[in-house]
């Protein structure tokens, strides 16, 4: 049985990501805000690579389950209804578990520094 979607998945992304994940931008007006908001989907085992964001960023979990974890630092489990505040220049990555979907909106501001991959070792 698949899970009620909230909003559309978008176009899959590869370029700063591993594993099968898909990116849509739902808000990109400078006004009021002037932060984006997208919403994210990873299929199981899909996440980003290591990065930061000169702002921060936000993330609203809304469905399944996977990782959250900053450089030097154990992985964390997430979930649907979860909210994750990322601090200014905080190395993470995120991203789904390898036997569950994770679909979260991310709320970012300013630059993102992209790097490595993450290994399945440090999961």
């Amino acid at each position: 049985m698949t899970a009620e979607k909230i909003f559309p998945q978008g176009e899959q992304k590869t370029d700063h990501f591993t594993g099968e994940v898909y990116h849509n931008v739902l808000f990109k007006e400078a006004a009021p805000l002037n932060t984006p908001i997208a919403n994210v989907t990873f299929k199981p085992g899909g996440k980003t690579k290591w990065h930061s964001h000169e702002v921060g960023q936000v993330l609203l979990v809304t469905h399944g389950e996977g990782w959250y974890q900053e450089a030097g630092k154990a992985p964390e489990t997430i979930k649907a209804g979860d909210v994750i505040n990322i601090g200014k220049d905080i190395v993470h990555w995120h991203g789904a578990k390898k036997d569950s979907e994770l679909i979260h909106l991310a709320m970012t501001a300013g630059a993102i520094n992209w790097m490595d991959p993450v290994e399945d070792t440090e999961i």
